[in-house]
């Protein structure tokens, strides 16, 4: 997996957190560096945990698999990207308000929500034998550009308003489809 792919990846799987920063941020008063900090963390940690729980449990099925590996890769990120661009879709529709990610549950629980799709991603990722080393790459990069996605979500909340919200769900879901049909086409060899 070469670094770009790597990158969209991790771009890929941090629209959802900035989506949720985002409208978060809008209805959040300025808020202290502390709590801002325990946001940003909290959710790059979840983030990336479930990158390398889900690589570690599909690391142990890959010995079963490895003939329909890339198809399941390629299923997961596929099924991945369409529930995030339906979801995208679905947020434009209701006017909830957005809960106070300020609270330590509601922070967990969004965190929680918003990392599934990681474990997904790495299950994938044992799927493609994704070696450790360009998992500590992998894992490194979703923790900092996750970060930086729930910062700059939570900062520009209030400017951009709760439309740029839905366009990031349904760009990151259109990232994590390229990204399933790369694999696939670089597994079957389709282009040589």
């Amino acid at each position: 997996m070469s670094f770009l792919s790597i990158l969209l990846l991790a771009f890929g799987l941090s629209f959802d957190t900035f989506a949720v920063s985002l409208s978060c941020g809008i209805s959040l008063p300025q808020i202290k560096r502390v709590k801002f900090l325990k946001i940003v963390s909290g959710f790059a940690i979840f983030q990336s945990g479930f990158i390398l729980l889900g690589w570690l449990l599909g690391y142990k099925v890959l010995v079963y698999v490895s003939a329909i590996d890339h198809w399941i890769a390629f299923s997961l990120l596929t099924y991945i990207g369409i529930k995030m661009i339906f979801d995208g879709f679905k947020r434009g529709d209701t006017d909830k308000p957005c809960i106070d990610i300020t609270n330590n549950r509601s922070l967990a629980i969004v965190s929680f929500a918003t990392s599934i799709d990681a474990f997904a991603i790495g299950i994938s990722l044992a799927m493609i034998d994704i070696t450790p080393d360009r998992l500590f790459l992998i894992w490194l990069s979703v923790a900092l550009v996750t970060a930086s996605a729930s910062a700059v979500g939570i900062k520009w909340g209030r400017f951009l308003g709760c439309k740029a919200g839905i366009r990031a769900m349904v760009l990151g879901g259109i990232i994590l489809l390229s990204l399933g049909l790369k694999i696939l086409i670089e597994h079957l060899d389709i282009l040589s």
